[in-house]
């Protein structure tokens, strides 16, 4: 015991910042509010995509609804253990990214990063579309401000995350419980009423344009399969877990396979125990409250949490694509600035991208929901079957023990996939989805571009042998200024420790202030020469430049050491002048001279 006292104050660990440590990152209930709304939520409109379908054989054919659900949740289930498989097997996140990479190979990875982009940049704008529709229905005052609605709410979801996934999670947690025990509670008493308490809606007809045949139940599927979208992305996000990280985002996936699969198939059985059909003006899950509470306050308040949760489910790619992207960029394939944290942590850079890309393409449709429905669901199903088939290959070259039962469930879950996601595509194609197969297409360009850039850069900058020993060179550190006060001081002296020989240039406008700085220096007389510029055109950064450019011919290594004063607050940063940064940017951008920011801190 007194041996590892010893230890430990020999060797003190360095304190954690705020934002840091187990707090900021996710357990399995928080995991299941951040990143998995966007499925749970899908129930408000996944079982009614599969009855809008069914009913152009008649009313009849809606008692198909069942079984197909049924099938849907035996997929949920294939993908659920998929996607837990691919959690232990990639403990860095990246879903289908990261399986394609490690096993089809680089083009494939580069098909499942793009699918996944477009599929989360979607996800954010249909349920902020959708959540502000619905907002519509029950307020008919904001139907002409949908957009606004839209994009202060994106705001809202934005600055939540830019603060912590564990922030947001916290956030969200209490309006999953209200939503997960609404739709529940629909369907417990739906079952056990006789009939419904309440019709709402008006009667739509809906006679049999065609039969109930193998295409049409395809299409069906498919359709109900947009239940299904937000089923990797805990999977995407597993660095975002607290420790043990596998287990918990494993637990989350379990969790949320399993709560997405009862709702799915309660919904299906109260609405065949009902025979619930599309009514006009209100959504399936609206006519399901409706016989199960009747039209009261609970109608209306179980109305505006789906509203709410349809809204929030954009937070589901806030903690999916930024991992995303990070791994994306320490591939080589993003800039590099999407690979950085804050101390909280948080991608912030990518947080901000999505923000940015979301409400560019909700500005582009108006927030119109009918128009983002056609391109939704295409990018995650290709995510899902690239991932099956992936785990296929690793199953079958490392061979674990049951390998050849797991090899069957992703060889099967594959092929479901694959086949819903060809049925949507041919479905959806004329009506917008060829927007999709251009999109993904240039991403992998993209994406190829920016690695093929930083490669020629790696090349450029790799030795081929040994490099020479450095040697010393006479050196100068240039300073700009413009009195003598704590600032310059402070700032010469840094300067003389940095270098051979000190410089400060002043420039002026004013020949008096010119000589009274003179006066100055020479009562003070640091060692360090003072050169002034004469400046008629009352500018400061571009005279101090050229200098610098005028000096740096001589060969002589040449440092400029730029003093900033640090504001008192931050609030008082835009107080402070920007000339500093201006002047290391363009010393940069222009001359070869090392730029140094010398920062004082003034003393409340």
């Amino acid at each position: 015991m007194t041996l590892g006292l010893a230890a430990r104050k020999r060797h003190p660990q360095v304190p954690r910042r705020h934002g840091e440590g187990g707090k900021s990152h996710l357990t399995v209930f928080e995991g299941l509010a951040a990143l998995s709304l966007d499925a749970l939520s899908s129930v408000a409109y996944g079982p009614e995509s599969i009855v809008v379908v069914l009913v152009a054989a008649g009313t009849g054919a809606v008692t198909a609804m069942l079984p197909i659900t049924l099938v849907i949740a035996g997929l949920l289930a294939v993908l659920v253990v998929s996607y837990r498989q691919v959690i232990a097997v990639h403990p860095d996140g990246g879903g289908a990214y990261a399986v394609a990479k490690k096993d089809l190979g680089r083009p494939v990875s580069l098909l499942a990063a793009a699918s996944l982009i477009v599929d989360y940049v979607l996800t954010v704008a249909v349920s902020l579309a959708a959540g502000a529709a619905s907002l519509a229905s029950a307020f008919p005052a904001l139907s002409g401000h949908l957009l606004a609605v839209c994009l202060i709410a994106l705001a809202l979801i934005t600055a939540v995350n830019l603060r912590g996934i564990a922030d947001s999670a916290r956030v969200l947690m209490l309006p999953m419980a209200l939503f997960i025990l609404s739709v529940i509670g629909v369907i417990v008493v739906g079952l056990f009423r006789s009939h419904p308490a309440a019709t709402v809606g008006t009667h739509q007809s809906f006679p049999a344009v065609e039969a109930l045949g193998l295409l049409l139940v395809f299409r069906a599927f498919a359709a109900g399969c947009s239940a299904l979208t937000g089923v990797e992305a805990i999977a995407n996000a597993v660095p975002t877990f607290r420790r043990p990280r596998v287990k918990r985002a494993q637990h989350t996936e379990l969790l949320l396979g399993f709560l997405l699969g009862a709702l799915l198939i309660g919904l299906a059985l109260t609405t065949h125990r009902h025979h619930v059909v599309p009514r006009g003006g209100v959504t399936l899950l609206a006519q399901l409250t409706a016989g199960a509470f009747g039209t009261g306050w609970l109608y209306y308040a179980i109305s505006l949490i789906v509203t709410i949760v349809l809204g929030i489910a954009a937070n589901t790619s806030f903690g999916g694509l930024p991992v995303l992207m990070s791994l994306l960029a320490k591939d080589d394939r993003l800039p590099h600035l999407f690979a950085l944290r804050s101390e909280r942590p948080v991608h912030r850079w990518g947080v901000a991208a999505l923000a940015v890309l979301a409400a560019a393409l909700l500005i582009v449709v108006g927030a119109e929901t009918q128009r983002l429905i056609p391109l939704y669901a295409i990018g995650v199903f290709v995510g899902f079957t690239i991932s099956q088939i992936g785990l296929v290959r690793h199953w079958i070259a490392q061979r674990p023990d049951g390998w050849v039962s797991r090899v069957l469930v992703n060889g099967v879950g594959g092929v479901l996939t694959a086949v819903a996601g060809v049925v949507l595509l041919a479905t959806k194609f004329l009506a917008g989805a060829w927007i999709v197969v251009l999109i993904v297409p240039l991403l992998m360009l993209l994406f190829s571009r920016i690695e093929r850039y930083y490669t020629l850069i790696g090349d450029k900058l790799a030795l081929t042998e040994a490099p020479p020993r450095p040697t010393p060179s006479p050196s100068l550190v240039i300073v700009p200024l413009g009195r003598v006060d704590a600032v310059a001081v402070s700032a010469v002296a840094a300067a003389r420790s940095m270098g051979d020989e000190v410089v400060v240039v002043a420039v002026f406008d004013d020949p008096a202030k010119a000589d009274t700085l003179r006066a100055e220096w020479r009562r003070w007389d640091p060692g360090a020469r003072l050169d002034i510029i004469d400046s008629p055109e009352h500018s400061v950064v571009h005279p101090v430049v050229h200098y610098v450019e005028r000096i740096s011919r001589d060969g002589r290594q040449i440092a400029v050491l730029i003093p900033q004063v640090e504001p008192l607050r931050d609030r008082y940063r835009l107080l402070q002048s920007q000339r500093g940064i201006l002047m290391a940017g363009l010393l940069s951008a222009h001359t070869d001279v090392v730029v140094c920011l010398h920062t004082i801190r003034l003393k409340v």
